[in-house]
């Protein structure tokens, strides 16, 4: 067979796969907007959710270590102070306080032997029966054993005191909000029992994001609402603000003073912060995304691009965000699908309302 008569076809099948025309280029993303409106004033209101708690809450532990063995209350409890809690198993502190009380008695003998060799010593030197140094060695002996039983004394009184902390006992009237061990359980010195809430002034906590700190400042008014009596409105005032964020959450707690004593603890209830600001504007809240430590919105330029802006959040709503700053009355601002966007990438713009060729999707 001729070498040409097979080549032929080949380069041939060569020629005709190297002219076919490149794939159309992708079709822009289309992408929905809405135009920025003028700014004005806008009166906006945030709204947090959390649960009322005592202003004063501490946990409660025992003193020494031990195995718990009786537990007198529950979440929920109304205590009073001076009221036993609980008890850890008490022969350990008790066999302690015997010990020592034993080593007491023997300091005790071992003194009074002390002093009585030390007066048979003054005797005896006056008579020059002993040596000086003697003497000087019978006196360091007996203030030898008068301090080993101050010190014995000491520890026996630590061994009582010991004993009398396997009771644990309310040092004030409130209410048990958490516990913390069961019985059977082995608790080390210090570990927290229970929680105690005190009587007296409630309080809302909350946790609200890094970028609203700066308007939510210690002193800031909150209507407060109770999910229980939702047309009940109490005022508060923003008393503390945590100076660090939550590790998990990356939020801060806060806490608003409330003036009725009477409201449950652990009622859930919402806290809002009414904003009357100037110069802002209201956008879907899809619009906003963060970036960094901020937030922006994405725009579409001249060119049919988009590109971030940045915007100040004044307050998230149910209208939407509240914005100041950012563009230009006008300017087209993407309101969905904006966390897909990126910057420099060509889109067709398709305003709020308008109609959407199929076509233009796929």
């Amino acid at each position: 067979m001729n070498p040409r008569s097979v080549l032929a076809p080949l380069a041939a099948l060569l020629l005709v796969a190297c002219s076919e025309a490149p794939p159309p280029p992708a079709a822009p993303r289309v992408v929905l907007v809405q135009r920025l409106a003028e700014p004005g004033a806008v009166e906006s209101a945030e709204l947090y959710t959390g649960e009322i708690r005592a202003r004063y809450e501490s946990p409660l532990a025992f003193r020494i270590g031990g195995k718990l063995v009786e537990r007198k209350v529950e979440v929920g409890s109304e205590v009073r102070r001076g009221q036993v809690l609980a008890r850890l198993d008490p022969r350990d502190a008790e066999l302690g306080a015997a010990a020592a009380a034993a080593q007491v008695a023997a300091a005790r003998a071992d003194a009074a032997l002390a002093v009585a060799e030390y007066e048979r010593a003054v005797g005896l030197r006056a008579q020059n029966f002993i040596s000086g140094s003697a003497l000087d060695a019978r006196r360091s002996a007996r203030e030898a054993a008068e301090a080993k039983l101050r010190q014995a004394e000491a520890q026996a009184a630590a061994a009582r005191n010991q004993s009398g902390y396997t009771a644990l006992v309310a040092d004030s009237d409130g209410v048990v909000t958490a516990l913390e061990a069961e019985v059977g359980q082995v608790l080390a010195e210090g570990q927290a029992v229970m929680t105690l809430a005190r009587p007296g002034n409630r309080e809302l906590l909350v946790h609200v994001p890094e970028g609203r700190m700066r308007e939510l400042v210690p002193g800031r008014e909150a209507e407060v609402r109770l999910w229980s009596a939702p047309l009940q409105t109490y005022r508060g005032r923003v008393r503390e603000v945590a100076p660090m964020a939550d590790a998990a959450t990356r939020t801060y707690a806060l806490r608003i003073a409330l003036p009725d004593a009477g409201l449950p603890l652990g009622a859930t209830a919402s806290a809002t912060f009414h904003t009357d600001a100037a110069d802002s504007r209201v956008l879907p809240a899809a619009a906003v995304t963060r970036a960094g430590e901020g937030a922006v919105v994405w725009v579409v330029d001249n060119e049919e691009r988009v590109r971030p802006v940045a915007v100040e959040v004044l307050a998230y709503d149910e209208r939407g965000a509240t914005l100041r700053g950012g563009p230009p009355a006008g300017t087209r601002v993407v309101i969905a699908g904006v966390h897909k966007l990126v910057e420099g990438e060509a889109v067709r713009a398709v305003e709020s309302g308008a109609p959407v060729a199929l076509d233009a999707q796929r």
